[in-house]
């Protein structure tokens, strides 16, 4: 059933039932075989720009739809819902975004933020490399100035849409400077010397291509750089901690789509002449699991308006992320349980969901990175 929200404006609501009518008309009829195929839906992308759905955080005069966060939110836990591929990379397309929109220049957003907001292009985030995932800092990926362009090698690791996107948010060295040595740029998809490795195969988010991107001499002219140079480590962080909620929202939809295929099943399985939800041990479970839910929603939710508000809010973004995966991660593992040996066929979506929980916990960093970024800002007071 239809999660019951507490929703800012009418506009909202009308655009949650979109998002559902979306959801439940174009996404569920396809997702199970499209993941069983591994088959990326950039058709789905196309569509949810055209909706309008693929810039409702950013401001109107940006080509956004000027959306607070609370019901960006919303949005991605209802896609997420239903098919957690199509949420995860909605999120990634709109952290590619956060850089061009916070630190480009007018002229700069003006040229390519409209394309990208409308969903005409698709963006990726090149942040991570293979031997410094959790480290930034410690990228070796270059950029070097070369007249009135920049030349960029070197290969940036677990690229969400890397082969399929049409932009990438690219992030790489300019200079020593461990911390104040990384800059950022926008680069096109048909850049000569930009080249994908061959997927990443994934136990799960298999319609969300993931693969290693090369840089092998490309080269971009200046103006594609955001922000100066030096300035790309600290406008990573910050795009991250958006990107932590909206991941953390996914998580949270994961969960609950979950948690509704298991209610439905143990409504209808019958054991010892009674549905089994009627028996106490399986009942308390699904009331842990919808606590869990409940609880990961609430405290996402807290994250978003302190967004909104103006306010700090780096540690409740981590927070919510660690919760939320933690509580998918069990949720979808409960959902197996309840459906017992059908939960670990593939006749029914929960050994599914189960696999795409798992990653919840890993990208937009691990959630031993939230513990240490946590603890930080506990230690700083």
């Amino acid at each position: 059933m239809p999660v019951e929200r507490l929703l800012p404006t009418e506009e909202a609501a009308e655009l949650l039932d979109l998002v559902r009518e979306i959801a439940r008309d174009e996404l569920a009829p396809r997702v199970a075989q499209d993941e069983r195929d591994e088959r990326f839906p950039r058709d789905v992308f196309a569509l949810l720009g055209k909706s309008g759905l693929l810039g409702l955080p950013y401001p109107e005069e940006q080509g956004g739809a000027g959306q607070p966060y609370e019901v960006y939110l919303q949005v991605l836990e209802e896609l997420g819902a239903v098919w957690a591929s199509v949420a995860v990379g909605v999120s990634v397309h709109g952290l590619t975004c956060f850089p061009l929109a916070t630190a480009g220049t007018p002229e700069q957003q003006e040229r390519w933020l409209p394309d990208l907001l409308a969903g005409d292009l698709l963006g990726a985030y090149c942040l991570s490399e293979s031997h410094a995932g959790s480290d930034p800092a410690a990228m070796r990926a270059t950029a070097r100035r070369d007249g009135d362009a920049y030349v960029l090698d070197g290969a940036k690791a677990w690229v969400t849409h890397g082969g399929h996107a049409d932009s990438y948010t690219a992030f790489l060295r300019t200079s020593d400077d461990r911390s104040r040595g990384v800059s950022c740029f926008l680069v096109p998809g048909d850049a000569a010397g930009l080249s994908a490795a061959p997927p990443e195969q994934k136990m799960g988010l298999t319609g969300s291509t993931t693969a290693t991107m090369w840089f092998d001499g490309v080269r971009v002219d200046a103006d594609r750089r955001l922000g100066e140079e030096g300035q790309g480590l600290p406008i990573a962080l910050s795009a991250l901690d958006s990107g932590r909620l909206g991941i953390a929202a996914v998580a949270v939809g994961l969960a609950q789509g979950a948690l509704d295929d298991a209610v439905a099943y143990a409504k209808e399985r019958q054991a010892f002449g009674k549905a089994i939800i009627d028996h106490q041990g399986l009942g308390f479970l699904l009331a842990d699991m919808a606590a869990a839910v409940e609880s990961a929603r609430a405290t996402v939710l807290d994250a978003a308006r302190r967004k909104d508000a103006g306010k700090p809010y780096s540690r409740q973004a981590s927070i919510a992320k660690l919760v939320a995966t933690d509580a998918a991660m069990r949720v979808t593992t409960d959902a197996v349980q309840v459906l017992g040996g059908a939960g670990y066929t593939r006749d029914f979506p929960v050994e599914r969901y189960m696999r795409e929980a798992k990653v919840m916990q890993i990208f937009e960093g691990t959630n031993q990175i939230q513990r240490m970024v946590i603890a930080r800002h506990l230690a700083r007071g």
